[in-house]
């Protein structure tokens, strides 16, 4: 006899996108379920690994209060729990890792922490119930409505409105919503940067992360299966060996040189995380450092930690989704990564003029795992929903708005901003880098087509294969998803579905004004100078 329970709104997946949710609909007064597969909630910041990718003004504006309040709730947990210098402890804008990628590059249980924190109030109160771990299976639709959906382990639950914030958009196949995968075609779009057909099964690589140091002794692991394969691997948009510390320049496509240079001697507190002045790439050590041993006491760290997220842990032979041999695309996702450490271990060139790193160590207790690798994989694209506002390169591009600025919404729930970035895909292009300008997220995008009652979360809204590669980060998807709670909630308290939110002026401002004393910002104030 399997278990059947019943909420207000169900959300399904605690990525960033999911925590938002819960955390929003709790607070408009909702009973919410919050359910993982995972064993770690926070998706692409903790389970996935992968420190926060941010545009420049994310310490003044741009993201939502609450986002704010998990980014200043790291930092707390560093001062309050780690043995910092005195001057990393006084120091405002503290960055953990001292990495290159973000201005908060840390380790991602501490963020499993914080996200813990703030929802421990509302699972304390009974507002908020998180169940671990299941997976969706099936669902009940009737009406274009979900009424339930099915989980392992012989789990229903009922709910007025239910949130998909699972990493690929596992609902919409599963209740047959309307949705579109990899590349649209120019004639759908109009982008122009769009191919000539559709390719759905297109998608920008995704990667198998993994935490290493570098300490004395020989710690080579064992040769991966297929290393040989993976040695020999060049991808046709490469400028050679896939395993190696060259590949193509995001926006020029010309070669680009990395190094690697374990554990440099350098002042973590003077690092300027800003991509939009240095992407700072091509220092592979410090590009996604997660924790600099110069930030603490002597002799906290033997080693710094470092974040391996680079181009040769990019995935290229197929979808590891949507497809059926998914599975299999898995696993050799984690073989390529196994096989790019044990080619850093043996072969990689060093600064000094030798080769190999045998003193590089994967850090497994760091990401919660036995075999070294992030919990899951870092996922760039999902499936999205064919949405009654679908967002368009032509509506973020830079060469394309110039000084006009991004498509002004009237149905605005959000701000974000980030180039479009595009890696390489799995059927062979290359990167794809567009300039963009700030811009909003509207409610349209949020709302399928059809069904009345589901409601994306994460990477999983009305964008295009392309404009996904500037609404895919981590504040971006965290707004997302308060703007989906909030709406559910509100839904519930008004009686009004959600498109009614969007057609009636009265019940677009209310929302708007709920948002707004959260904290999340609705637009744009004039910047200058990016």
């Amino acid at each position: 006899m399997g278990r059947s329970v019943d909420t207000d709104v169900l959300i399904v997946g605690a990525g960033l996108g999911g925590v938002a949710a819960a955390l929003a609909a709790a607070e408009g007064g909702a009973r919410v379920i919050l359910v993982e597969g995972d064993r770690w909630i926070g998706g692409q910041l903790t389970a996935q690994a992968v420190p926060p990718d941010e545009h420049p003004w994310s310490e003044q504006f741009g993201v939502t209060a609450s986002y704010r309040a998990l980014r200043d709730g790291i930092r707390g947990y560093y001062r309050q729990h780690y043995p910092l210098t005195a001057a990393a402890r006084k120091h405002r804008r503290l960055n953990p890792g001292g990495g290159l990628v973000s201005p908060l590059c840390h380790e991602p249980r501490v963020a499993v922490a914080v996200l813990e924190a703030m929802l421990a109030p509302h699972r304390a109160s009974g507002r908020v119930q998180l169940l671990q771990p299941y997976s969706p299976i099936g669902t009940e639709v009737d009406n274009d409505q979900v009424k339930a959906v099915h989980f392992t382990h012989d789990l229903t639950i009922t709910a007025r409105y239910v949130i998909d914030a699972t990493e690929t958009g596992d609902l919409l196949p599963l209740a047959n919503v309307e949705y579109v995968t990899g590349f649209e075609s120019q004639q759908d779009t109009g982008e122009p940067s769009a191919p000539a057909e559709a390719q759905p099964l297109n998608m920008q690589a995704a990667s198998w992360c993994f935490a290493m140091e570098h300490v004395d002794g020989n710690h080579v692991i064992d040769r991966p299966a297929t290393y040989d394969y993976w040695r020999a691997a060049r991808p046709k948009v490469w400028p050679g060996d896939l395993l190696a510390f060259c590949w193509p320049d995001p926006r020029t496509l010309e070669a680009a040189e990395g190094w690697l240079d374990p554990n440099p001697d350098d002042d973590p507190l003077s690092v300027v995380a800003d991509q939009s002045k240095n992407p700072g790439t091509l220092d592979l050590w410090r590009f996604r450092r997660i924790a600099a041993r110069n930030v603490f006491e002597p002799g906290t760290y033997a080693s710094d930690i470092t974040l391996v997220n680079w181009p040769m842990i990019d995935y290229l032979d197929g979808p590891v989704f949507e497809v059926d041999d998914a599975d299999r695309h898995r696993a050799a996702m984690k073989e390529l990564s196994l096989s790019a450490l044990y080619w850093m271990q043996t072969q990689a060139p060093r600064p000094d003029g030798g080769t190999g790193f045998p003193g590089l160590r994967m850090r497994p207790d760091i990401l919660g795992t036995t075999d070294g690798l992030a919990q899951e994989p870092y996922i760039r694209e999902s499936r999205r929903i064919k949405a009654v506002e679908t967002i368009k390169e032509t509506d973020v591009s830079l060469a394309v708005r110039g000084e006009h600025g991004a498509t002004q919404y009237k149905d605005s729930v959000g701000v974000g901003m980030y180039r479009i970035d595009l890696h390489p895909s799995t059927g062979g292009d290359n990167y794809l880098d567009v300039a963009s300008t700030p811009f909003q997220i509207p409610l349209g995008a949020l709302l399928p087509i059809r069904m009345r009652n589901l409601l994306p979360a994460n990477k999983n809204i009305g964008t295009t294969h392309i404009t996904n590669g500037a609404y895919r980060l981590h504040p971006v998807e965290w707004n997302i998803g308060e703007a989906a709670g909030a709406l559910a909630a509100r839904c519930l308290q008004t009686g009004e579905p959600p498109h009614a939110v969007r057609e009636k002026p009265d019940l677009l401002n209310d929302l708007q004004s709920v948002l707004v004393k959260r904290g999340v910002e609705l637009a744009w104030p004039e910047i200058k100078g990016y």
